[in-house]
């Protein structure tokens, strides 16, 4: 029994597959040494070593696409960051002239009801009649005609009376 008993007098069990348990509320140094599993090197074929060794070094040619290469990129991304820019500028620009648009159209409605809520059409008639002389048409004036589009009427001639 007191081989199964631990330095601190905790009592040790093994259960019936070989694994010992100790009762207790610290662990205990264990008795086994680590296993340090090291793999053998691995032999590498000729073929791979040079695949290696050529990968390592970079020619001279290689060195001026890949430089080449990353000029150009620049180049083109430099490019494309200035035509954002001058999108967003654009946009920018067209929502200032927007609003100006929209002012502009604001201030006019209320420019035109105004001066139509001002004018009042039995003045201008009496003004006519009465101190112009105008009278109303009579039936051997009015001249009716066809035009073949809708836009406007061109008049090439006197109109017959």
């Amino acid at each position: 029994m007191a081989a199964a008993q631990g330095r601190a007098g905790k009592r040790r069990a093994a259960d019936g597959r070989g694994q010992i348990y100790v009762y207790g509320n610290a662990v205990r140094k264990y008795d086994e040494v680590p296993r340090i599993t090291e793999r053998p090197a691995r032999r590498i074929s000729n073929t791979a070593r040079r695949n290696r060794e050529k990968a390592k070094h970079m020619s001279a040619g290689y060195v001026l696409f890949l430089s080449l290469a990353l000029a150009v990129t620049g180049f083109i991304l430099t490019g494309y960051v200035g035509l954002q820019s001058d999108i967003t500028n654009s946009v920018q620009h067209i929502s200032v002239l927007e609003k100006q648009l929209n002012d502009l159209k604001l201030a006019n409605d209320e420019e035109y009801s105004r001066i139509t809520s001002s004018v009042n059409l039995e003045e201008i008639k009496r003004v006519a009649i009465q101190e112009l002389g105008m009278q109303y048409a009579g039936e051997g004036q009015v001249v009716s005609f066809t035009s073949e589009s809708n836009d406007y009427v061109k008049q090439m001639a006197d109109i017959p009376q």
